[in-house]
């Protein structure tokens, strides 16, 4: 049972689909939300506590005031389809930061709660992104990456160590009703998808990638078969999908 959360990036996208699906729940008293946006008005909830803050910066103190919270979730980041020739070096750097480096500096903040015998729900957006090649994504692609592989790597460290708690990786792909990449939150395309990510942290899972079976399956093995003829797939798909501009 989840009483009170902190959704980073909770102000708008899945993160608020998230924290709105929380906020309905009888049981749960307060979601938190940190983010450099606000909530928008007509999305507000008296159950919400809003929090201020960009991570791209340097004091992380911000999460250690959060001692009531018994649910992490993270799904603060960006991306833009784009030749890696095209992206400045400030993209590179920003992305670094706002999609890996800082979901692992909050994990550290809360990493004595998570690494013990007492119940503490962690969830972490990184996406499928991170498990193949991604032309026009190429940045992105490798913050999610190494999202994906320090969560696992802590998955062993506190399996092995005895704790009861698992960092949930959620890698989904293209997610319709969100503000990333610069569209707008629809919550009413979003709310499916993030009760099923409540789902999967409150069953205290590791990994999670919707439509797995319907259609990431297939595209991880053709990867796995032959990585560059997948990356060529991959590119074309993208220059006529229309998303790249």
């Amino acid at each position: 049972m989840i009483e009170s959360a902190l959704v980073v990036g909770g102000a708008s996208g899945i993160g608020l689909a998230i924290a709105t699906s929380l906020a309905a729940r009888e049981e749960c008293r307060r979601v938190y939300i940190v983010d450099r946006g606000e909530v928008p008005a007509e999305a507000w909830n008296p159950k919400f506590e809003y929090r201020q803050f960009d991570l791209t910066s340097e004091d992380f103190s911000i999460f250690d005031e959060f001692d009531d919270v018994d649910t992490l979730m993270i799904t603060a980041g960006f991306g833009r389809l784009s030749l890696f020739e095209s992206v400045s070096e400030e993209h590179i750097t920003s992305s670094m930061t706002v999609n890996a480096t800082a979901a692992m500096r909050i994990i550290h903040h809360f990493y004595p709660r998570i690494n013990s015998s007492e119940s503490f729900r962690t969830g972490v957006m990184v996406s499928i992104a991170g498990y193949l090649s991604s032309p026009f994504f190429a940045v992105y692609g490798a913050s999610k990456a190494a999202l994906r592989y320090f969560i696992e790597s802590l998955n062993v460290e506190l399996e092995k160590g005895g704790a009861v708690n698992r960092i949930l990786n959620v890698s989904p792909g293209s997610i319709k009703g969100t503000s990333f990449g610069g569209g707008a939150t629809d919550l009413a395309q979003t709310q499916s998808l993030a009760e099923e990510i409540i789902a999967h942290l409150e069953a205290g899972d590791d990994l999670f990638i919707p439509q797995y079976n319907e259609v990431f399956k297939n595209v991880l093995e053709r990867y796995h078969a032959d990585f560059r003829e997948e990356g060529r797939r991959s590119y074309d798909y993208k220059l006529k999908s229309g998303r790249v501009k």
